[in-house]
């Protein structure tokens, strides 16, 4: 029964709303002093995934994922690469496609199960054949791919990948768009939409083939998926992107340790994105929720990075 009866994780005081713990380290925290030198590789459809490592010199190595509209560049990638450095590893934080700073090459986009391009970083870095073990470390989004990634791959999975560690993930996308649809969350739903209406607006100007016709009128993930991710992507619709992509049904066939952490106040999470009865009945994957934390949030005060404390600490006690 690998459920976590208990977290390390203690907000400060004045902080252990949800709201506040999302919101507030996004705006305070930094690391100047994480340094990436970026490397760009081809995928097999002839688009390009930008890579930022942060390296030490190691054998050990850790692939970061990072959420919806994110990139390498965001707080808590930068705070997990400094983490694994300070602990002897090299990090390979990577943006996934339009993430990087620059429009990618193809049509599609990125979306919640794009597993084929954490594959072909994956094969990337095998391929260099420095490393005698890596991890991979997800948050949101990201995590989510990186759960469906370990749950496609089974008992297949490379031997080199020790572990996994994922922090809120939304496993369940249908509900955890209902819910972030509800105007409790308004203030996040409008700045994803914007910001992914931003993107289609600045490719459909290379690839007119892109309609934009509708898009000022959209305000929901629903809107936008049935829209732009299932057509551009392969899926009927909305729903159908949904019930394929969500990690949830792909936790059963994990075989290597993985930790997944949902604070239980995470504002994007629906009860349905706690697989309690997934972690019960698995030897691999583990769940840990602590009562606060928020989402991607888990502010400790002061210098602390607690996502990393607690990523190394199960990945290291891994034989």
């Amino acid at each position: 029964m690998p459920i976590v009866q208990s977290s390390s994780f203690r907000p400060p005081f004045l902080f252990r709303a949800g709201h506040l713990q999302t919101i507030i380290p996004t705006l305070v925290t930094t690391f100047p002093d994480v340094r990436y030198r970026r490397e760009r590789i081809d995928t097999p459809d002839a688009d390009v995934l930008d890579l930022d490592w942060a390296e030490t010199g190691s054998d050990r190595v850790a692939i970061l994922s990072h959420g919806l509209e994110g990139s390498a560049a965001r707080w808590y990638m930068r705070g997990m690469a400094r983490s694994l450095n300070r602990a002897g590893w090299d990090a390979l934080p990577w943006n996934f496609r339009g993430c990087g700073g620059e429009m990618n090459r193809t049509l599609r986009f990125y979306h919640s199960g794009a597993t084929d391009d954490l594959a072909t970083v994956i094969a990337h870095l095998q391929s260099l054949g420095r490393y005698r073990r890596i991890a991979l470390i997800g948050f949101s989004l990201g995590g989510n791919m990186t759960l469906k990634y370990l749950g496609e791959q089974g008992s297949a999975i490379d031997p080199a990948i020790i572990g996994a560690v994922v922090f809120s993930v939304p496993c369940d996308l249908k509900t955890s768009a209902i819910r972030l649809a509800l105007p409790s969350n308004s203030i996040y739903m409008r700045r994803f939409i914007k910001t992914l209406s931003e993107k289609v607006r600045e490719k459909s100007r290379v690839m007119p083939e892109l309609d934009t016709a509708g898009l000022a009128g959209m305000r929901t993930f629903q809107q936008f998926d049935d829209r732009y991710t299932a057509p551009l992507h392969g899926f009927r619709d909305a729903e159908d992107y949904w019930a394929r992509c969500s990690s949830r049904g792909f936790l059963g066939a994990i075989t290597i340790p993985t930790l997944i952490v949902n604070a239980a106040n995470d504002p994007f999470l629906s009860p349905e994105c706690y697989p309690i009865a997934e972690a019960e009945r698995s030897g691999s994957v583990f769940l840990e929720m602590p009562a606060s934390g928020g989402h991607v949030g888990f502010m400790a005060g002061g210098d602390r990075f607690w996502m990393g404390e607690r990523a190394l600490s199960f990945l290291e006690g891994i034989d």
